[in-house]
């Protein structure tokens, strides 16, 4: 994961590149952060998907699986990829158009980084014989 972002945040020129999940939680990021504050940036992108994702509910649109503010000096690309956010942080050195283009392809390794680590996950806790021992009987008799 570190490998795509550190190769994305090259390629883009970009100061920082963030994953998040939608909860606001910082995955992982690579690049210069300085002083900024990573949990507050994380939240307020999560804040930021999820009310431009309501938006588009009102015009009739599922969802936008992009979002882009452009500032005077910095600006910010935001691409949905299921429950996490891809995020960009730019300058002048980079354009909307390249950072598109380059998250495009992230957003992919990405989505298959993130699809293997939940096959692993569940072939793992399927295989565990803490919980191969677990019966109903067992559950029902801790809620009864």
């Amino acid at each position: 994961m570190k490998t795509v972002l550190a190769r994305l945040c090259v390629e883009c020129a970009a100061r920082v590149v963030f994953l998040v999940d939608r909860d606001g939680q910082t995955i992982a990021f690579h690049g210069d952060i300085g002083d900024m504050d990573t949990t507050s940036f994380s939240s307020l992108a999560a804040g930021n998907v999820a009310a431009t994702s309501s938006m588009a509910n009102l015009i009739g649109e599922d969802a936008f699986p992009a979002v882009v503010h452009e500032g005077e000096r910095e600006s910010i690309f935001i691409s949905v990829i299921g429950r996490s956010l891809l995020v960009v942080v730019f300058d002048k050195r980079s354009t909307v158009g390249l950072v598109k283009i380059r998250a495009k392809r992230a957003s992919y390794e990405v989505a298959a980084i993130l699809d293997e680590a939940v096959r692993e996950s569940a072939f793992t806790m399927a295989n565990t014989p803490a919980f191969s021992e677990i019966t109903d009987e067992d559950i029902d008799s801790l809620f009864s």
